[in-house]
């Protein structure tokens, strides 16, 4: 009668990653002793190891032979699903190692008009650069609402500025630049034929501005104000820049924006149907801060973004 083939049995006890790593190494080595060398590990151990998963699946993992073990099939079954183990674990180890050193993470950051068209290109493609695993998302809206949502956790920083009817003790906030505005019409407008306008000269037009308490309509009004002027009364009041220059290019109105959304959509969205109407006098707004929340510690990601951010604003981007 012939011998039994000894019977497979699910293993006993865990395996071991030492176990799996050894597995490996030995069907690329095809020998118990160079796989040891290879894991720094001395050959006594290694073939510790080997008996080990013998004995727990109760089957050879090895065969010997002339010069040399080659895997039985149940060793090569183990060392293609070691070498999937070890593939996971290699890339968990990187991803958290990614997540640990800010390279990886979704950030969620708030801008209004200025820094969103001046600061934001620049960091997003650097960020892209440094760190391209990150998930950056970039919402464009006034201060008011971008701070209400950055206490709320829907955002992670902001470069805005912060509400005088917010506690400013709930926000980390460190200046970085001055957004000036301009004035914006369509070509063919009345005023661009007389040269630099003087306030008197805008202030019976239709304007489109932003909703009333964003900082760039309190400095609008209070230009006016302060020339003894009653403020704009026919308005349209929106945050929508869309609708902003999709009125203005159609009627005699006049839009008030950042220097830097004005020399985009006249230089480079609508070359030809939008100008910037000169004046003698200059519309500057509070400055704009980086913004983020006292309560709430940035992620490594985060960081990542913020000090971006940080530098190219004092480089002067």
């Amino acid at each position: 009668m012939s011998k039994a083939e000894p019977r497979w049995r699910a293993p006993q006890s865990r395996l071991k990653l030492a176990q799996l790593r050894l597995v490996a190494a030995i069907e690329d080595s095809g020998s118990v002793s160079a796989a040891a060398q290879s894991l720094n590990m001395s050959q006594p151990a290694a073939s510790r190891l080997v008996a080990e998963v013998e004995a727990a699946f109760g089957a050879p993992m090895c065969e010997r032979l002339a010069r040399g073990v080659r895997l039985t099939p149940l060793g090569v079954a183990l060392a293609r699903h070691a070498r999937s183990v070890l593939l996971q674990l290699a890339e968990a180890e990187r991803e958290l190692g990614d997540l640990r050193e800010g390279r990886r993470g979704a950030v969620s950051v708030g801008a209004v008009s200025g820094p969103a068209f001046d600061l934001m290109p620049a960091a997003v493609l650097e960020v892209r650069e440094r760190a391209p695993e990150i998930e950056l998302s970039v919402k464009i809206d006034s201060s008011n609402v971008l701070a209400r949502d950055l206490l709320a956790g829907r955002l992670d920083l902001m470069l805005a500025r912060v509400p005088d009817d917010l506690d400013a003790d709930e926000f980390a906030a460190y200046a970085v630049g001055v957004e000036e505005a301009r004035l914006v019409v369509r070509r063919g407008h009345p005023l661009l034929a007389r040269g630099a306008a003087q306030l008197a000269d805008v202030a019976g037009f239709e304007w489109v501005m932003q909703p009333r308490g964003t900082p760039l309509r309190r400095a609008i009004e209070g230009l006016f104000l302060a020339a003894n002027l009653a403020p704009p009364r026919r308005l349209l009041a929106t945050t929508s820049l869309t609708m902003t220059m999709m009125t203005v290019a159609k009627a005699d109105a006049i839009a008030a924006v950042s220097h830097e959304v004005a020399r985009f959509v006249c230089e480079a969205a609508a070359p030809g149907a939008l100008a910037v109407l000169p004046t003698v006098f200059s519309l500057v707004v509070q400055p704009f801060s980086l913004v983020s929340a006292r309560s709430r510690p940035l992620s490594p990601a985060a960081r990542t973004v913020y000090e971006t951010i940080l530098r190219l604003a004092a480089a002067g981007r």
